[in-house]
């Protein structure tokens, strides 16, 4: 059974700390402005020791893992918010003190990008709910039509049912906010509808957990990704998602062909997977790349969802009940939360 973390309320403690990569006086801007969005929300926003943004980590080892495991079971703390991901947030996943996790009241830990490869290990070591969506530099942004903010499935009261749809729209690259430190509208120009690999349209239900692939892959087969043990807590199945960063279609099949080598599609009842602005390889599309890996699932496979490194971003909980269709293009997922 997951464990919920209670429903933030404004007056609540946000904490912010980068287990990954950290913020350089360039973009401190925009990190303000972002802590101000939610402190105007009502809630109050700490910000950690560990936000240095002149190497690939913000912090050693030892203690970015020290300041995340004490915020995470700090009564006081609410939700731990990263500012974003980064690239070897790997090295924390056996620093952290589990016990004194496995321990504590669950908290909310919100994020994405490289912030998938703790939000699973929570999830499946700890039987945490976990919110995969957007980092606190994401926060400020208003979700377009049919879309929720990460607050909307944080502040839930248990038993909601939270509804989206995706509004097939999706932009090429990013704001810079270096220019603009106080942007919060997406500007999504290009349409962007969602598919059922084969054709068709579908519907699924089951246990969501999930995340980037290029972070995740590694982990599996690991105690730290065991997603076949914790499909065996969720006799329902298991909605596996994953979306593509950067890399070319080559390696992101053979990342697929390994996860569902380490039984990570043998509990699925169907599959998610993000729209990805990643490169194609030469005689391979990222489309094919999925096709290869698992079209041979017998298990709907929904694609183009809004999940991952491209705008606008569909929040998901690790270890909700849902349910997610595409319709004629159009995507929707149910989520029942707590």
């Amino acid at each position: 059974m997951t464990r919920w973390p209670r429903p933030l309320a404004p007056g609540d403690t946000i904490a912010v700390t980068s287990p990954s990569s950290g913020v350089g006086p360039d973009l401190r801007p925009r990190l303000d402005f972002a802590a101000g969005w939610l402190r105007e929300r009502g809630y109050d926003v700490v910000v950690g020791d560990c936000m240095a943004g002149d190497h690939v980590r913000s912090a050693p080892r030892e203690e970015r893992a020290a300041e995340l495991t004490s915020f995470l079971t700090d009564p006081a703390v609410a939700a731990v918010v990263p500012p974003w991901g980064g690239e070897l947030a790997i090295d924390l996943v056996d620093a952290l003190d589990w016990d004194r996790l496995a321990a504590a009241e669950p908290t909310w830990l919100v994020g994405w990008s490289d912030v998938s490869t703790l939000l699973v290990p929570v999830t499946t070591r700890l039987g945490w709910a976990s919110l995969h969506g957007v980092n606190l530099m994401d926060t400020p942004y208003d979700p377009p039509a049919g879309l929720a903010h990460w607050l909307d499935l944080a502040t839930a009261a248990p038993g909601t049912t939270v509804t989206q749809t995706s509004p097939g729209l999706t932009r090429d690259g990013f704001d810079r906010w270096q220019d603009e430190p106080r942007v919060t509208t997406m500007s999504l120009d290009r349409s962007a509808p969602a598919a059922v690999l084969g054709g068709g349209d579908a519907e699924v239900r089951g246990t969501l957990v999930g995340g980037c692939l290029e972070v995740l892959s590694p982990l599996a087969g690991s105690p730290w990704a065991d997603v076949p043990g914790f499909a065996a807590q969720h006799p329902d199945g298991l909605l596996v998602y994953l979306e593509v960063a950067e890399t070319d279609a080559y390696d992101a099949c053979r990342k697929l062909h390994g996860l569902r080598l380490s039984g990570w599609f043998e509990h699925a009842s169907g599959v998610l997977i993000g729209r990805t602005s990643a490169p194609d390889s030469a005689d391979l599309t990222q489309a094919e790349a999925v096709a290869d890996a698992l079209g041979s699932l017998d298990v709907p496979v929904l694609t183009g969802l809004d999940i991952g490194h491209t705008q606008p971003y569909l929040p998901l909980v690790n270890g909700a009940r849902a349910t997610a269709r595409v319709v004629d293009g159009v995507a929707t997922v149910e989520q029942t939360l707590g």
